[in-house]
């Protein structure tokens, strides 16, 4: 198993401090008001426009016909996903499906990683407020009541793929991993939990014990473990191939009846949709109750000293 130690990672834990005693992961998700009622859908037609990397934007949009490419583009932070990443990602959902000639999308990262999870520091700015607006969004980690991608979508991963990042892939209805992939949940070691929804969706796609063996642990895994679970549908030797995958799946998509797919979906979301939604509702106050602990400023000590944390329980 593979234990990352490097001097980033413990630099962004060490910045995980409560701004003004506000939940720092807590903004991300939508407040519990709002997750409990599920608002009408707006079905208004869009237009997904490109969006190059040279435009600076932290969300990228490539049209190939009738498939979409949508890239995390923060290499310089390893992906790291702050609030505006996370509002583009948000627009170009709602965009993608309201546009009439779009039918599958692909979500993957540029750089040598997927994302490393939650920009921290970003994020402790918002104060509490919710980093994605209302209007014209889907929230990419499909945790708000009533909202949902209805059409395709399918995550690529590489190098990299924590926390946050593993959350946004979890959300794809169908997954590919390159060989490179390290995938981590590994909140309970720094004493909170997974706030994205991986405790929902991680369970419901690998089974509880697989699910377990990594959330309750805090190790790491690779894509080969990731496909042994189930997790991904298919593995590739490198990210280049990887994408190139997704590509072909995607134009498979493309070429069925687009009112076929979208009733599939639907469908298949009408099985787990009720029993997931009471989980996601909660997990703004159950990360709120976790920020005020003992437990989570001793994991930042740790993380920050370069030692192993010991956990009181309170």
């Amino acid at each position: 198993m593979t234990y990352p130690n490097d001097s980033t990672r413990r630099n962004f834990l060490k910045s995980a401090a409560i701004a003004s005693g506000a939940p720092v992961l807590g903004a991300v998700a939508i407040p519990v008001d709002a997750q409990t009622a599920a608002p009408a859908i707006d079905f208004a037609p869009t237009t997904l426009h490109d969006v190059s990397a040279s435009s600076g934007a932290k969300v990228t949009v490539e049209r190939r016909g009738q498939i979409a490419l949508l890239g995390i583009n923060r290499p310089a932070v390893q992906n790291r996903i702050d609030p505006e990443t996370l509002q583009q990602l948000a627009e170009a959902y709602y965009n993608y499906d309201h546009d009439p000639s779009m039918r599958a999308a692909i979500l993957f990262g540029h750089g040598k990683h997927f994302s490393r999870g939650i920009d921290v520091d970003s994020f402790r700015s918002l104060a509490g407020r919710p980093p994605i607006s209302t209007a014209g969004t889907i929230n990419p980690l499909g945790i708000t009541a009533g909202i949902r991608l209805t059409k395709p979508l399918v995550a690529v991963t590489h190098g990299d793929t924590w926390n946050m990042g593993h959350e946004l892939a979890l959300v794809a209805d169908i997954r590919i991993a390159s060989a490179d992939t390290l995938f981590s949940q590994d909140e309970a070691a720094h004493g909170l939990f997974p706030g994205g929804g991986s405790t929902v969706r991680f369970v419901r796609e690998v089974g509880w014990g697989n699910a377990m063996r990594y959330i309750l642990t805090g190790d790491h895994w690779g894509a080969d473990e990731a496909f042994r679970m189930g997790e991904v549908q298919m593995t590739a030797p490198n990210a280049t191939a990887a994408l190139d995958a997704a590509v072909q799946i995607a134009n498979r998509i493309a070429d069925c009846a687009p009112l076929g797919i979208k009733a599939a979906l639907a469908s298949a979301h009408l099985a787990v949709g009720p029993s997931e939604e009471e989980a996601f509702a909660r997990l703004y106050g159950q990360l709120g109750v976790l920020f005020r602990t003992q437990d989570f400023q001793e994991g930042l000590r740790a993380a920050a000293e370069n030692r192993k944390p010991v956990f009181q329980g309170r």
